[in-house]
Formats: C-alpha cells, sequence, structure tokens
C-alpha cells in the first residue's frame, strides 16, 4: 500500500462525505442546484447516504480491497449520473462540480489496483 494511494483516498473519501454531509443537512449551496436540475426532495437523503456509505467505503478499502474497489464503483456511477442529470437540465456550466469528486475517488481506485 502506497502512501499515495492512503492520502488520496483518505482525501477524496473526506470530499465525498463532506458532501454527502452538506445535502443530508440540506447546505443551500448544494440544495440550489439540485432544485434546478429538478431532482425531487425525497431523494435527497437517500442520495446524502449513498454519498456517505461511499465514503466510509473508501476507507474502509485500505483495510479490506473489494470493499474500497465496490465503493469506488458506486460512487463513480452516482456522480456520473450526476453529470447526466446536469446535461438533462442543460446546466452546462456545472459539469465541473461532479467531477471535482468523480476524479479524485477514480485516482483513489487506480492507485488502489497500482499497489
Amino acid at each position: 500500500m502506497s502512501i499515495a494511494y492512503v492520502i488520496v483516498t483518505v482525501v477524496a473519501a473526506a470530499w465525498v462525505g463532506f458532501s454527502a454531509f452538506s445535502l443530508y443537512r440540506r447546505a443551500e449551496f448544494v440544495v440550489g442546484p439540485l432544485r434546478e436540475y429538478s431532482v425531487p426532495e425525497a431523494w435527497w437523503t437517500p442520495l446524502a447516504l449513498a454519498k456517505g456509505a461511499g465514503a466510509m467505503g473508501l476507507i474502509a478499502g485500505l483495510f479490506i480491497s473489494f470493499v474500497g474497489v465496490a465503493a469506488a464503483i458506486g460512487l463513480i456511477l452516482y456522480f456520473a449520473g450526476a453529470i447526466i442529470t446536469i446535461i438533462r437540465a442543460r446546466a452546462y456550466g456545472s459539469i465541473p462540480f461532479p467531477l471535482l469528486y468523480l476524479v479524485p475517488v477514480a485516482v483513489a481506485m487506480g492507485l488502489g489496483f497500482a499497489a
């Protein structure tokens, strides 16, 4: 297990965990865009829990590799879905935001395979 893998994984998990917490707490900078994209409010808590589970799975993956891989794949699919939602809402200027989460998760997964 390389130091780079551990650092990137912990940072990615913290970043995604912050996003999950912000959505769960209904921070305006998170829920405002969700309203704009027409994401039903009933989905917000399950989406926050999915992100939180993914963040915890990344950390668990430092000890149990298949859990980390599953969490990373789940988070990559989650943020790919966010990109699709943004495209469907025609809010093209917002596409970089889910990429800010997707890229570190993908890098963590890649470093995990390289280690």
